[in-house]
């Protein structure tokens, strides 16, 4: 069996070094993978996709609308499961996914990434390089600079491992009363934010929700993991906006 290890790009960023590498594995008959790396950490594979697909899936299928209505906003663009599933929604009628990382925007623009031509050949697409948290959070205007009383439908957050284990610690700032209930103030009534996290469903976040937000949920996706015996769980959070 030919084994195959490419780094298909390494930059750094004001947050360190991020690499795109493309290997085969042994353990699964030569699967190829694409890994993303901050440093030596593992941002995302696409071994493991399920949860990251199922947070726009869950989402979308709980949200009543007609064919070509809603404005979604991704925060995290990784290799595009997300975005890329809440396209197959012929609800969307737009899609702005946000990056801080320029390198990952980059990726997809070129076809670097399996999923870059399918997400970025899509006009209901903008992909937009800044600080998802700053955009979230900062004062009474909305994510469109040109429409700043514009609301959007869902938010779908994909960034951090959890809302305890952040990538960066000034992110930890967003997990809180403040900071989420300014997000929430740039969603319809009748809308939604959805989380994805890496760890178990989270008591103490939920309640936190659960003081901005009507309804909230917690699901937990389970997937096969060839690497240990057994399957691995992600948790996806979605809480609900009043009508």
């Amino acid at each position: 069996m030919t084994i195959v290890f490419e780094e298909l790009d390494y930059q750094e960023t004001p947050l360190g070094a991020i690499s795109l590498r493309r290997r085969s594995d042994p353990k699964l008959d030569g699967k190829i993978l694409y890994e993303v790396l901050l440093g030596e950490e593992y941002l995302m594979s696409s071994l493991f996709p399920d949860a990251e697909i199922e947070l726009s899936k869950l989402a979308l299928a709980s949200l009543n609308a007609e064919k070509n209505k809603l404005d979604i906003v991704v925060g995290g663009l990784g290799l595009g499961y997300t975005a890329v599933a809440a396209l197959e929604s012929a609800t969307v009628k737009s899609l702005m996914v946000i990056d801080v990382m320029e390198p990952v925007i980059n990726w997809h623009q070129q076809g670097l990434v399996p999923l870059g031509e399918e997400l970025t050949n899509d006009p209901r697409t903008t992909l937009v390089h800044a600080d998802f948290f700053a955009s979230a959070t900062t004062g009474s205007c909305g994510f469109y600079p040109d429409e700043p009383t514009k609301l959007v439908h869902a938010v779908l957050l994909d960034i951090d491992h959890s809302p305890r284990h952040w990538l960066n610690e000034e992110n930890g700032h967003f997990y809180t009363k403040d900071s989420l209930s300014k997000m929430s103030e740039k969603i319809h009534d009748g809308g939604l934010f959805g989380l994805w996290s890496n760890d178990p469903p989270d008591v103490e976040f939920i309640a936190l929700l659960e003081k901005m937000f009507a309804k909230v949920e917690s699901h937990v996706v389970t997937f096969p993991s060839p690497y240990k015996d057994g399957d691995s769980t992600n948790t996806v959070y979605l809480a609900y906006k009043k009508s």
